[in-house]
C-alpha cells in the first residue's frame, strides 16, 4: 500500500470547493482546507505509486481552482 500527501495551492476563494471535489475521488482518504502556503492537504492511498500519481495527483490538476500541487510519497 502506498500513501501520499498532496499539497494543493488554489485560486483565491476556491479552497473549500477544491477540497470537496477532490474528496470524492476514489483513492482519496482525506482532504482538508488548511492555513499556510498551501490551501488544501489531500491524503491518498493506492496499491502502487502509479495508482496514486495517476489516480489523484494527475487528475487533481484538472479540478477547477487548482493552481499548483506538490506530491509527497510516504517512505514508511
Amino acid at each position: 500500500m502506498v500513501r501520499a500527501f498532496i499539497l494543493v495551492k488554489t485560486s483565491p476563494g476556491e479552497a473549500a470547493a477544491v477540497a470537496k471535489a477532490v474528496h470524492d475521488q476514489a483513492a482519496v482518504e482525506e482532504a482538508h482546507v488548511v492555513a499556510g502556503q498551501y490551501d488544501v492537504i489531500v491524503e491518498a492511498v493506492g496499491e502502487e505509486v502509479y495508482d496514486v500519481i495517476d489516480g489523484v495527483a494527475t487528475g487533481l490538476r484538472d479540478v477547477t481552482g487548482v493552481a499548483d500541487t506538490r506530491t509527497y510519497i510516504c517512505l514508511e
